[in-house]
């Protein structure tokens, strides 16, 4: 019996989500992958606020080409500069359910090359 690969991770979304939650002093690093993109937002759960976000479409429309981990990094990059931006040091990683491996491992470790502590 085989299931869904979508409803795996959310199940196990589901699950870090009951350990894990955004505070306006440490909001939540959360990470969404689908095949072709990778988005990725900085969440404050206690006010229901997205405080920043990035997202690879954007690097697209700029007409970078790039494979999908590079993508994954610039975007790491990115939200880090947003969330200092906004005076955000430290955030919760929220892998959303995805191992921590390849294209969320490489915007993991851009986003801490920019400058976010987690």
């Amino acid at each position: 019996m085989s299931i869904d690969r979508n409803l795996r991770r959310k199940r196990i979304h589901y699950r870090v989500r009951k350990k894990i939650s955004g505070t306006p002093e440490r909001p939540r690093l959360n990470v969404y992958r689908s095949n072709r993109y990778i988005y990725c937002q900085v969440i404050d759960d206690v006010n229901g606020h997205t405080l920043a976000a990035a997202t690879s479409r954007e690097l697209v429309k700029d007409g970078q080409k790039l494979n999908l981990t590079e993508q994954a990094r610039a975007v790491g990059k990115l939200i880090a500069e947003r969330a200092k931006a906004k005076g955000i040091e430290t955030v919760v990683f929220d892998r959303g359910g995805y191992l921590y491996h390849g294209r969320v491992k490489a915007l993991a470790d851009a986003a801490r090359e920019g400058g976010l502590k987690f």
